[in-house]
């Protein structure tokens, strides 16, 4: 029987992490671009009293 390659596991863990880290923070960076024009396409409350 052959015997666990420890530093192969733990290559195979590090490598996923670090790209689910990566596909994260593309997924932010996409949100984050379409979140600054969103708020910009959004017309302004109209100025009024504002009644309780």
């Amino acid at each position: 029987m052959a015997k666990p390659n420890y530093a192969f596991a733990k290559r195979q863990r590090e490598l996923a992490k670090k790209q689910k880290k990566e596909e994260k923070q593309r997924l932010k960076d996409a949100a984050r671009q379409s979140g600054a024009a969103a708020p910009a396409a959004e017309p302004p409350p109209p100025p009024g009293p504002l009644v309780p």
